[in-house]
């Protein structure tokens, strides 16, 4: 079984895996449109987290990491994996390409948010998203850490950027120096 990842997983998988490979899906987009009130948030205060948005559009590629699983792991890791995805996160068959072109292409599972999700958050203002991510913190921690650990990891995978993602990232960090200038001058 091979398990993609496109949020936390790509640099904090949590589970074990015989293999890992770089490289992309076709026909979605990576957008934080899910609300986090388990892991990265809390109840009233939710987070944001990716989740894929399916275009239809073959141009559109989301860069992460594919994970080979053993037989013998496939049900802990599932298992591990249903856990960590409950809130409003499905399991879906797709096409993985590797950025190896001597590798092959192949099938394999990924989570993704239906909208439909009782924890669905949907399009917002970019602006809006990220003053949302730079405060909310929750079990797993910050999530501005979640935020800049994907960024960082997708900068080293991607072949190219990834706009919604690198816009957001750079927007939270713009906030978070606001907010330290403020509490300076107020010292």
């Amino acid at each position: 079984m091979w398990i993609f990842g496109y949020g936390s997983i790509v640099w904090k998988p949590d589970f074990r895996f015989i293999n890992r490979i770089e490289g992309h899906l076709k026909g979605v987009i990576r957008r934080f449109w899910q609300l986090s009130e388990d892991h990265r948030g809390v109840p009233g205060q939710p987070g944001r987290v990716v989740t894929l948005i399916s275009t239809g559009n073959q141009a559109d590629c989301v860069y992460g990491a594919a994970y080979e699983i053993s037989n013998e792991d496939e049900a802990s890791v599932r298992h591990v994996l249903d856990v960590r995805e409950k809130d409003g996160y499905t399991i879906v068959e797709t096409v993985f390409y590797p950025n190896n072109s001597a590798e092959q292409e192949r099938a394999c599972y990924t989570y993704m948010a239906q909208s439909n999700n009782p924890f669905w958050g949907g399009d917002a203002p970019l602006d809006q998203i990220a003053q949302q991510i730079a405060r909310a913190h929750g079990p797993s921690g910050s999530n501005r850490e979640y935020l800049f650990k994907l960024a960082d990891a997708i900068r080293v995978i991607a072949p190219v950027p990834d706009e919604h993602l690198f816009t957001l990232d750079q927007l939270v960090k713009d906030i978070i120096a606001k907010d330290e200038q403020f509490n300076n001058k107020k010292l």
